[in-house]
């Protein structure tokens, strides 16, 4: 059994069609990866966002902690200075 010319270009034909298909897949791939991904890095951003509030909000405590240690501590201090 041997192959003809016309077998040959049947062949080559399917080959290059498959070729045509599989780059698309493959894009369309690509293409599926880079939103997948975008859309992760839309989601650790706003969570490192959420964090930055939340370490401002804790650190604004503290500071506000803080200042009322030190308002108690000069009352407390000259309140030994008047007696």
């Amino acid at each position: 059994m041997t192959l003809e010319v016309g077998d040959i270009e049947v062949i080559e034909r399917l080959i290059y069609k498959n070729n045509d298909d599989v780059a698309v897949s493959i894009a369309r791939s690509f293409e599926r990866l880079e939103e997948r991904i975008d859309a992760a890095e839309a989601r650790l951003f706003t969570r490192i966002s959420e964090l930055e509030d939340r370490v401002e909000a804790c650190r604004q405590d503290i500071v506000d902690d803080i200042g009322t240690l030190r308002d108690e501590v000069r009352e407390f201090t000259r309140g030994d200075d008047e007696v």
